[in-house]
């Protein structure tokens, strides 16, 4: 395989622009939200819409479209897809939920002072709703790849 036949995958590409569509559309919520464009959500996890749901669907669907639904390929493609979403809805915001309480004990003067005062990020994961959102996304990329 050459490197222009890996510029040339379509499903690649697809993976590509439902991700960073997606991140994008992070930047274009905070213009509402806080009536600002904030650039940097489109390189933070966290938020409206999981992009990593997104992007995962697509792949997965493509391969499906592609492969056939009773594919190999497809099975770990979509066993991939579930684990990525229950990790974001899951495991990281549990872990945001933790930064916050680490966040309120380090504000004691004391701790803030050894810890060097920087606050852990606390928008780590998604909530059921915006991977959910990120999943529709990443639908509606892979049928417009595939049909388009």
């Amino acid at each position: 395989m050459t490197f222009w036949e890996i510029l040339n995958n379509r499903v690649l590409w697809a993976v590509l622009v439902s991700g960073v569509s997606t991140q994008l559309m992070k930047a274009g919520s905070s213009l509402i939200r806080e009536k600002r464009l904030n650039w940097r959500r489109t390189l933070e996890a966290g938020g409206m819409p999981s992009s990593h749901s997104a992007s995962s669907v697509t792949l997965a669907l493509l391969v499906g479209l592609r492969s056939g639904f009773d594919s190999v390929t497809f099975a770990v493609c979509l066993y991939i897809t579930l684990v990525v979403m229950y990790d974001a809805a899951g495991v990281r915001q549990a872990v945001g939920r933790q930064a916050i309480i680490l966040n309120r004990i380090l504000e004691t003067r004391a701790l803030k002072k050894r810890s060097g005062g920087e606050q852990m990020r606390e928008l780590l994961g998604h909530t059921p709703t915006e991977v959910i959102v990120g999943a529709l996304i990443g639908l509606a990329w892979a049928l417009l790849f595939h049909y388009a």
